[in-house]
C-alpha cells in the first residue's frame, strides 16, 4: 500500500458536511484548502471517489457567475483561488467548455501596474513595475505566488504561449533572487535586501517547469534543495518536495527525495496535522506528481486570444453605476455619525512598569498594572483573544513581541479568571505560521499553558461595516475569531517603523485582516495609505487592552531592519491612542507627528494630548530614550508644529 494511502485516509476523514475541506479541522470549507485535497484524493480515485465527487460540489458552489471562484461568503475581490480551483478541475478531467469561463476570467484579470506605491518607490531599479502579473485582490498588484498558480493553471488548459502567460513568467524571473528563491515579490525594500522564502520559491517553480532556463531557475532550485534538506516542518518540507519533483533532471535532487519523504511522513504522523497539510503532504510522497504538467484543455481560441479580452479588467467590485454609489455613500454618512458618537474610552490613563529584563516576575508586574484598569475592563468570565505581533522569525533580531511577554499575559488573563484564552495572529509577510509560532518560541508557551493559536490569515472572514471609511473602502473583512472576543488585547512591541514612524498597538491590529482577503503582504492596505488602514481598523474593532513590549524594542530600518535597543519598560492601558503617544514619548517621537495617532484621535479613538493622558507608575522622562530613526522616514511623518506669535 503508497505511503500516501494513510495520509489520504485522514484527509478524507476531515471533509466538512458540504464535501470540502478547510484550512484546519472544523473550519469553513475554503476553495484553496479543497482543490489540494482533491488532488491528492485524484491519486487513488476509485477508493476515494465519493469523496471527490462531493469536493468538486463543494468547490464548484464557489464559482461566481463570471467563471471565477472565491469564498462565497468572502470577499468579492479576492478571487485569487480561480487559479487554484481551475488547475484542480484540469487534473481532474474536466472538459474544456466546462473550464473555458475561468479560462477567460483568468485571462482577463490583470494586476495594477505599479507606478507611485510606499512599497515600492525605492525599489525601481531592482524589480520590472511594468510587468502584470495576477493579484491576491482584484484591482490590485501583482504578486508570486498568486501569478504562479495562474501560469500553471493557463499552461495547464493549453495556453502556454499566450502573451499572458509569457509575461507571467517573465514576472516571476523578474522577482527572484539571483542567488536563488523568492519571497512575495519584493527583492530589496527601501535598500535592505529581503530574503526568499520557500512556498513562494516552490510556486515559482511549478509555475516555469520547462518553459525556460534561466540561471535564477538552477539557483531557484539549489535554495529549494539545501532549505528542504535542513526544514523539519511540514510545510516547507511538503511544497520543497513538490516543487523539486518537477525540477528533478539532477542527481542530487533526485538522491533527496527518499530523506525527504521521510521527513514529510514523521512530521505529518502528529495527529492534529491540518487538513491543508495532510493534502500538502499526501501530494508530496504520492508516487505521481500532480503538478506535473502533462494535460491540456486548449480551451482558448486558436490564435490563443479568450472571449474575455478586450473587454474591462476585471475588478471584482459589487455593486457598480449609480446605485453602488448611492450605497456607499450612505455607508459613508452612517459610519461619520458612529464617528461623531464614539464614546471616547472610558480612560485614558496609562501606566509604565519598570521591567529590566524578560527574566523578572513579569506576571506578578503585570498584574500590578492590571490592577489599575480591573475596574473598568474585567477578564472574569470572558473570552479573551491575544494579539502578539510575530512578523518574521529572525533569531538575531527583536522582531516580534516576545514569548515571555506573552506568556505573562496568558497568566495574568488565567489568575483574572477568563473563560478562554486565544493567542490570534496574521502575518503579512508569511503564510506559514505555524513555523513562525513554533520558531519563535511561541509554540512552547502555548503547550504550557494549553492554549490555542488561532491563523488569522485562514481563520472565516466577516464583512463589517468600516467605520473610518479613511481607506474609502466600504467594508472591511476581519477575522471571526477576532470580532468574537469579548476582550481583545493588542501585545505589540515598542519599534520604529519605516513607513509608520512608529508600529505599536494600533499598527498591530493590521494582522486582524484574513490574508486570503487581503493578499501576503497584505499591500492593498498600504497602498490605499498604512495610517488609513490602521485607523479603519482600530475604528472598526479597536482593541480593549493595549500592552506594549518595551522591554527591548527595536530603533532604525524598524520593524524588520533595525536594531535593538533596551528600554526596560512595560506598558498598559484601556486607550490605545493614548497608550501608543505614550510609547512614541519613550522613544523620543512627538506622537504628534505620526499620522496614525493624530487621524485615530481625530476619529475619536482614542486621546493623544499628553496633558489629556494621566501616568501612573513610572513617568516617561525617568525611561524614556531617544530611538534612532529609519532612513527616509521624514518624509512619511507630519511636520514639525512651530508655535505662532
Amino acid at each position: 500500500m503508497p505511503a500516501s494511502h494513510e495520509l489520504l485516509t485522514r484527509l478524507a476523514a476531515h471533509a466538512n458536511p458540504d464535501g470540502g475541506w478547510g484550512y484546519y479541522a472544523g473550519k469553513a470549507s475554503h476553495p484553496e484548502p479543497t482543490g489540494l485535497a482533491l488532488l491528492a484524493l485524484a491519486n487513488a480515485r476509485e477508493a476515494f471517489a465519493q469523496h471527490i465527487a462531493n469536493g468538486l460540489i463543494s468547490l464548484e458552489r464557489n464559482r461566481q457567475p463570471d467563471g471565477s471562484y472565491r469564498l462565497t461568503d468572502g470577499r468579492p475581490e479576492a478571487a485569487w483561488p480561480t487559479a487554484v480551483a481551475l488547475y484542480t478541475r484540469l487534473a481532474l478531467g474536466a472538459p474544456p467548455d466546462a473550464v473555458k469561463p475561468s479560462v477567460d476570467r483568468l485571462l482577463a484579470t490583470e494586476s495594477r501596474v505599479m507606478t507611485r506605491d510606499p512599497e515600492t518607490s525605492d525599489m525601481e531599479n531592482d524589480i520590472d513595475l511594468s510587468l502584470v502579473g495576477w493579484p491576491w485582490a482584484a484591482a490590485n498588484f501583482g504578486w508570486v505566488e498568486p501569478t504562479a498558480w495562474a501560469c500553471l493553471a493557463l499552461r495547464a488548459a493549453g495556453l502556454e504561449d499566450h502573451p499572458r502567460v509569457q509575461q507571467g513568467v517573465k514576472l516571476l524571473l523578474d522577482r527572484a533572487f539571483d542567488t536563488g528563491g523568492a519571497n512575495y515579490g519584493n527583492r530589496v525594500v527601501l535598500g535592505t535586501p529581503t530574503e526568499p522564502i520557500p512556498g513562494p520559491t516552490a510556486a515559482l517553480l511549478l509555475a516555469v517547469q520547462g518553459a525556460i532556463e534561466h540561471p535564477r531557475i538552477d539557483a531557484s532550485v539549489g535554495y529549494l534543495r539545501v532549505t528542504a534538506a535542513k526544514a523539519t516542518d511540514l510545510e516547507h518540507l511538503a511544497w520543497g518536495r513538490i516543487a523539486l519533483g518537477v525540477h528533478d533532471s539532477d542527481t542530487a535532487t533526485r538522491d533527496l527525495f527518499p530523506e525527504l519523504d521521510k521527513k514529510i511522513l514523521v512530521a505529518a504522523s502528529a495527529p492534529d496535522t491540518s487538513p491543508h497539510h495532510l493534502a500538502l503532504a499526501a501530494l508530496a510522497v504520492a508516487d505521481r506528481n500532480a503538478f506535473r504538467l502533462r494535460f491540456g484543455a486548449t480551451p482558448g481560441r486558436p490564435d490563443g486570444s479568450s472571449a474575455a479580452e478586450g473587454g474591462t479588467r476585471s475588478d471584482g467590485a459589487g455593486a457598480s453605476g449609480l446605485f453602488g454609489k448611492i450605497a456607499s455613500t450612505f455607508r459613508g454618512v452612517v459610519a461619520a455619525g458612529v464617528t461623531k458618537l464614539r464614546p471616547l474610552p472610558v480612560t485614558s490613563a496609562v501606566h509604565i512598569a519598570r521591567a529590566a529584563s524578560y527574566d523578572e516576575p513579569l506576571a506578578d508586574i503585570l498584574a500590578a498594572q492590571f490592577a489599575q484598569f480591573r475596574s473598568a475592563l474585567p477578564l472574569a468570565g470572558k473570552r479573551v483573544v491575544l494579539k502578539p505581533n510575530l512578523v518574521e522569525y529572525r533569531p538575531d533580531r527583536v522582531i516580534n513581541t516576545s514569548p515571555r511577554v506573552v506568556d505573562a499575559v496568558i497568566t495574568l488573563c488565567k489568575r483574572e479568571g477568563a473563560a478562554e484564552i486565544i493567542v490570534a495572529e496574521g502575518p503579512g509577510h508569511w503564510r506559514n505560521v505555524q513555523f513562525l509560532v513554533r520558531e519563535s518560541g511561541l509554540g512552547a508557551v502555548l503547550e504550557k499553558h494549553g492554549v490555542r493559536f488561532v491563523d488569522i490569515n485562514h481563520d472565516e472572514p466577516v464583512k463589517v461595516l468600516n467605520l473610518g471609511r479613511l481607506t474609502r473602502l466600504d467594508h472591511l473583512y476581519m477575522s471571526r475569531t477576532v470580532l468574537s472576543a469579548d476582550v481583545l488585547i493588542s501585545l505589540p512591541k515598542l519599534k520604529t517603523h519605516h513607513w509608520a514612524g512608529v508600529t505599536l498597538s494600533l499598527k498591530n491590529l493590521f494582522g486582524t485582516l484574513p490574508g486570503i482577503c487581503y493578499g501576503w503582504p497584505k499591500n492593498e492596505l498600504h497602498w490605499r495609505g498604512i495610517p488609513q488602514s490602521i485607523v479603519d481598523i482600530s475604528c472598526t474593532r479597536p482593541a480593549n487592552l493595549s500592552i506594549i513590549d518595551g522591554i527591548t524594542g527595536m530603533e532604525g530600518d524598524g520593524p524588520l531592519h533595525g536594531t535593538a535597543k533596551h528600554v526596560g519598560a512595560l506598558v498598559m492601558g484601556l486607550d490605545p491612542v493614548a497608550v501608543d503617544a505614550t510609547g512614541a514619548r519613550l522613544m523620543g517621537i512627538p506622537p504628534e507627528r505620526i499620522p496614525t495617532l493624530v487621524y485615530a484621535a481625530a476619529k475619536r479613538v482614542g486621546r493623544i494630548a499628553e496633558a489629556e493622558i494621566p501616568q501612573i507608575g513610572e513617568p516617561i522622562a525617568a525611561l524614556a530614550q531617544a530611538f534612532e530613526m529609519p532612513p527616509l522616514v521624514e518624509r512619511e511623518l507630519l511636520p514639525v508644529q512651530r508655535p505662532t506669535g
